[in-house]
């Protein structure tokens, strides 16, 4: 069994045609039209993945996305009506690991899937060899936890790696299509702004805790970010 999947959405038709085509693929699917159990369907049953429509029935929109990351860190494929670039950065923002807008191709869903867990099961394998401290950072990769003064910073999954990737490389200039592939695990599809929104999540974060704005997290104008440590 490749795993269970929980598909959110309005439309029967469309969802018992990704049930069918997904089956085929040896994974379990549990479908629900109205996003009213999701927080109880999350904590009751070990999903591989989460497929949501966000204009489903008692769903807030793509804020949805930041309920979901408050109980899990289960990988979440965003498939909506609404082809708006600032809907597809909220969704990210809020931690959606991917943004599909209807009518999609499920073959192409299913290669994001694929795509999906490479990167995340690469990542586990690599972070098992991870836990380490400098300056006023803890940084545990199992977990996907990073502590600055001893404080837990919450970064979501997306700003977990991309933090993990910066600091691992300081000084190190990455470009927003550089993290768009090595973080989101795909050639780029969408907005560079994704990154940027991230990046000021990140630092907002660290802000809060006492932080300058950019005493980790520099940009390199017109290029990208890299990670900075005091001198």
């Amino acid at each position: 069994m490749a795993g269970k999947v929980l598909i959110v959405d309005s439309d029967n038709v469309f969802a018992n045609s990704l049930k069918y085509s997904l089956e085929k693929d040896r994974y379990k699917i549990d479908i629900i039209n109205t996003g009213r159990d999701i927080s109880n369907r999350i904590k009751s049953n070990n999903y591989k993945l989460v497929l949501l429509e966000p204009e489903s029935k008692g769903i807030e929109g793509v804020a949805i996305c930041k309920k979901i990351r408050e109980l899990s860190n289960i990988p979440l494929i965003i498939i909506s009506q609404n082809d708006e670039d600032m809907n597809k950065i909220l969704a990210l923002e809020y931690g959606a690991d991917d943004y599909l807008v209807k009518p999609i191709n499920v073959l192409e869903l299913k290669a994001r899937v694929k795509s999906l867990f490479r990167r995340i099961n690469s990542n586990n394998e690599e972070n098992d060899k991870y836990y380490y401290k400098f300056d006023d950072f803890t940084i545990d990769a199992i977990k996907q936890l990073v502590q600055y003064k001893n404080v837990d910073l919450n970064l979501t999954r997306k700003e977990f790696e991309l933090f993990y990737v910066l600091s691992l490389n300081p000084g190190k200039v990455f470009t927003r299509k550089e993290l768009l592939k090595r973080i989101w695990g795909y050639e780029y599809y969408g907005d560079l702004r994704t990154v940027d929104v991230h990046i000021r999540r990140i630092r907002e974060k660290l802000q809060k805790e006492g932080a300058l704005e950019y005493q980790y997290i520099s940009t390199k104008w017109g290029v990208g970010y890299y990670f900075q440590l005091p001198k």
